[in-house]
């Protein structure tokens, strides 16, 4: 078995590349104090409670022609992540917008993803989480695929989940112990799916493993489940709010919270997935059976439109960047 030292590590790192780091543009970590290129320092400390308990609590958002969308109201449900299990931010919200910023900058590229995490910090391997130096921030810019209706503008199948939705507690909070929403991914997978929908003890829908589902209902309402039961996805949000303000034949009535159950799906006009990682995206079947006619519906349409012209054009929205020479 090879030792290796850190002059070993330097001249191993080129061979540690994989194709999928292609994708990774640049990484900021506080425990470095900087940025670094090269994907084979993006690495976090392995006694860091983020990587051996899932203490930490974490932000996706994407930036297109050089725009970051929705930055502020991501690390302000960060934020309230944070504070809802006592995790001290490392710096205040206008200095991890700055490093957000900057690290994009320095990535070099106008469209891609930001991921965001802030950690417990590094310190023991037990649980304790005042065994930590202090918490950390970590920054990384990735590349961003095409969007799920892009890629298959039939639309997604979908299905219900065997596993139980997560309690009102941690469904609100966006932490890392993300174990409920892999597996749930995984069963989608396994299944043939494009993802599988949390149903409550109650028969209540919750939400899929990384997005908000809501029905078009038979008035025409865009409905989503009760709020303090999932995480409340920046881009349903928006979404409810472009809603209301959209007009014509092709737009909701309204959009509104309601609970919602298996038998409002198979009567519903449509069902819609929305997240910062699928925009707007229909159902085009539900467990087999065909959500209305099972193609691309009209509220579907005009919302897609809707939110990708915000992505572009909304400059109360929108943090602008620039790249480097």
């Amino acid at each position: 078995m090879n030792r290796i030292d850190l002059a070993a590590f330097a001249q191993l790192a080129p061979s540690l590349r994989k194709p999928w780091h292609d994708g990774y543009y640049a990484m900021y970590s506080s425990v470095l104090g900087g940025v670094v290129t090269e994907p084979a320092l993006m690495t976090l400390p392995l006694d860091d409670h983020m990587a051996h308990r899932g203490d930490a609590v974490f932000e996706a958002m994407k930036f297109v022609d050089g725009g970051i969308y929705n930055l502020r109201p991501h690390i302000e449900r960060l934020r309230r992540s944070a504070d809802a299990i006592a995790l001290a931010l490392p710096v205040s919200l206008d200095d991890m917008e700055r490093i957000i910023v900057e690290t994009a900058c320095i990535g070099n590229r106008r469209e891609g993803y930001v991921r965001l995490f802030v950690s417990r910090g590094p310190g023991g391997f037990d649980a304790n989480p005042y065994a930590v130096c202090g918490s950390q921030l970590y920054v990384a810019i990735t590349a961003m695929p095409p969007s799920f209706m892009e890629q298959r503008p039939e639309g997604a199948r979908a299905g219900v989940s065997s596993i139980p939705p997560k309690s009102p507690m941690y469904a609100r909070v966006k932490s890392c112990n993300y174990l409920p929403n892999a597996l749930m991914k995984k069963e989608a997978v396994d299944r043939g799916l494009d993802l599988v929908v949390a149903f409550d003890e109650q028969g209540f829908m919750r939400e899929g493993s990384t997005e908000n589902v809501g029905l078009v209902n038979e008035d025409g309402v865009l409905t989503f489940p009760d709020p303090d039961r999932m995480l409340r996805g920046t881009t349903m949000l928006r979404v409810m709010e472009l809603a209301k303000d959209t007009t014509g034949a092709d737009a909701p009535t309204d959009a509104v919270f309601r609970e919602t159950t298996r038998a409002d799906i198979e009567r519903a006009r449509e069902m819609l997935i929305v997240g910062t990682t699928w925009d707007v995206s229909m159902v085009c079947q539900f467990e087999g059976k065909p959500i209305g006619d099972g193609r691309p519906g009209p509220v579907y349409r005009a919302l897609r439109e809707r939110l990708l012209e915000d992505i572009r054009t909304n400059t109360a929205l929108r943090t602008t960047f620039g790249t480097e020479p």
